[in-house]
């Protein structure tokens, strides 16, 4: 079964979501899109189940025939202080704000949100393998972040974010507790398991 394109009856509905939240360091990227109706593609799907070549492949796809998209990111300074959950709904409604057609309805990959100004909004667990905005949404999110990953990775390289875009892998944590931490790290996060608190 492919991917359904609207949840609502409104014309033009924009599905959202973001990458990056599990990560220790880096941004988290949402993405917002509106798509036509007519808009159709068998390789779209939710962006973790796709190869960083597809991803690379549909992202042009998605931007040339989009109605509207944006895509925002939110840094560590920000999670550190409102904490992940609220920056990846900033970075949404951020995205959201951007997008040059106003909205008449929002769907979302997951279950939190909080509204965003009077638009009515759906939260849709494993969404983004459900509704192609969604989907296009976790592309744009994903590999904007990713690229964002790989410019900071030539600063720092023994991070490798280049390969783990600032996930928890077993070697980034091992160049953390090698080399310390970046202001690219999120320290309000647990980076090294053994560690409670970080010396700062």
């Amino acid at each position: 079964m492919g991917l359904q394109y609207n949840f609502s009856s409104y014309v033009t509905e924009c599905g959202t979501d973001e990458a990056g939240r599990g990560c220790l360091a880096g941004p988290v990227t949402a993405s917002a899109v509106i798509l036509p109706k007519n808009f159709n593609n068998k390789i779209l799907n939710d962006s973790k189940l796709l190869s960083p070549v597809k991803r690379d492949y549909l992202r042009p796809i998605i931007e040339t025939e989009a109605i509207s998209y944006s895509v925002s990111h939110v840094f560590p300074e920000d999670i550190d202080q409102i904490n992940i959950l609220n920056a990846s709904i900033k970075a949404m409604h951020l995205s959201i704000e951007k997008l040059t057609v106003t909205p008449e309805f929002i769907i979302i990959d997951g279950n939190r949100f909080k509204p965003f100004k009077e638009i009515p909004h759906q939260t849709i667990i494993k969404g983004d393998s459900k509704y192609l905005s969604i989907a296009a949404a976790s592309v744009l999110a994903k590999t904007y972040r990713d690229d964002y990953m790989n410019t900071i990775h030539e600063e720092f390289p023994m991070y490798n974010w280049k390969q783990n875009k600032g996930y928890p892998t077993k070697e980034h944590r091992a160049a953390i507790r090698e080399f310390g931490i970046t202001s690219y790290h999120r320290k309000s996060f647990r980076l090294l398991p053994e560690q409670f608190k970080l010396n700062l």
